[in-house]
């Protein structure tokens, strides 16, 4: 089938064509593709058109598509069986690596989505503290959970709806929204309800509202106030998590929350979620403790060894100088070809992750992100779709490179990009 018959059967059995949202390309305009096939750094359509892929499946595929030592791994474990619901030793394997690998964590649970993960970690923090609020920032988005998806990044930034419709306004009003690198905003908002927050929320580097680094010390800063009132730190690293670091951001930075939420990378392709802490913090998770969480597929062996090779092949090779290169020359190249177009723009990245803004003004939160021109951005979009070049249909989202991006596909997709550019 093609792409047109794809999404025309997809609308008749699923809401607006797709199973999440920005699929449905309403932000960017034109007919949304279907996706067949991918290899290394490229993708191609269903009707065998080629795209050199910034997307990465939203950020996993830190390896690039079909990498040989996953494929296998997974080839080789299907054949053993899908599912298990017990314990099997590739999880014991993947969680020995999350601690290796990640400072802060000296136990993991794993789960199966980002979502799950989030949701997992407040109502742990909320079981440790006794506390009920939970504080995050603008634009910040944390999976489609109830308490955290209050002024929310991501597709609900990205459609411009509000993120409360079938959340209570009850559980609403437990979370505690202040604009992202603003002391301020958190100081005010510890001094009102400090006794009472059960954990501070944060993408280290958020990715959700377009990537907007940290300002120097602003996490430092979190993990000295959260310690004061007796908040825990949740450092979502879904996104960051193995991608800016072996031990992601919080490697990068030097700062240690009291739980991390992974995903993306974590699984290298597979649906995978996990969080984890110190192991006083872990042990109230059941069955050691009272806070219950479960899944029937968390931990099942296929995702955990698609992981688990992941994760080997990035502690081994450590390629993140090789992946902030890449990232580097792709960003300075799009902002040269803007710039002699007389474009006004914005390129915030962070080592492998990077975001083009169509504005004047620096970019530092939610509010200065959403100055950006959204009708530019699909503009834009939709001719580097025509030239070959995918990047996520939005414009709060990072671009991301992969070890599969060579220095030929780096060339290619600028020229690529310089002829959208001049259709602009």
């Amino acid at each position: 089938m093609n792409n047109e018959r794809i999404i025309t059967e997809a609308l008749e059995v699923l809401p607006g064509g797709v199973n999440s949202p920005v699929r449905a390309f309403k932000a960017v305009g034109g007919k949304p593709i279907a996706l067949v096939k991918g290899r290394g750094a490229k993708v191609w359509d269903a009707d065998g058109r080629e795209y050199i892929d910034f997307l990465a499946s939203w950020g996993p595929l830190i390896l690039g598509h079909a990498h040989p030592k996953v494929v296998k791994a997974v080839e080789e474990e299907v054949w053993k069986g899908l599912s298990f619901g017990l314990t099997n030793p590739h999880e014991v394997r993947l969680a020995h690596l999350v601690v290796e690998m990640v400072p802060s964590v000296e136990k993991v649970r794993f789960v199966n989505s980002g979502t799950e993960a989030t949701m997992s970690a407040v109502r742990l923090a909320r079981g440790v503290t006794g506390r009920k609020y939970v504080v995050k920032f603008d634009g910040c988005y944390h999976g489609h959970y109830d308490s955290l998806l209050v002024s929310a990044g991501s597709g609900v930034a990205t459609f411009g709806i509000p993120g409360t419709p079938g959340i209570p306004e009850e559980i609403a009003k437990l979370t505690l929204v202040v604009p992202f690198n603003n002391r301020e905003a958190v100081e005010e908002t510890f001094r009102r309800y400090g006794d009472d927050i059960a954990c501070l929320i944060v993408e280290p580097v958020p990715g959700n509202m377009g990537v907007v680094p940290p300002e120097e010390g602003f996490l430092q800063f979190l993990r000295e106030i959260t310690r004061e009132y007796g908040t825990l730190l949740i450092f979502d690293e879904v996104i960051t998590g193995f991608r800016l670091a072996k031990g992601g951001a919080q490697e990068l930075f030097g700062v240690e929350p009291d739980i991390t939420c992974l995903g993306k990378v974590l699984g290298g392709g597979m649906p995978v979620g996990a969080y984890g802490g110190g192991k006083e913090i872990m042990s109230q998770v059941a069955p050691e403790g009272p806070v219950y969480q479960a899944g029937t597929l968390s931990g099942n062996p296929v995702a955990m060894v698609a992981g688990v090779q992941t994760l080997k092949e990035l502690r081994d090779r450590e390629p993140y100088e090789e992946l902030d290169r890449k990232m580097e020359r792709l960003s300075e190249g799009v902002a040269g070809l803007l710039k002699d177009k007389g474009i006004a723009h914005r390129i915030n990245r962070v080592g492998s992750m990077m975001t083009l803004f169509f504005t004047d003004r620096e970019v530092r939160d939610f509010a200065s992100a959403k100055t950006s021109d959204t009708e530019l951005f699909a503009k834009f979009f939709r001719k580097l779709l025509d030239n070959g070049v995918l990047i996520p249909p939005s414009q709060f989202e990072a671009w991301f490179v992969s070890t599969a991006h060579e220095e030929r596909d780096i060339d290619e997709a600028l020229e690529r990009i310089s002829r959208a550019v001049k259709e602009l």
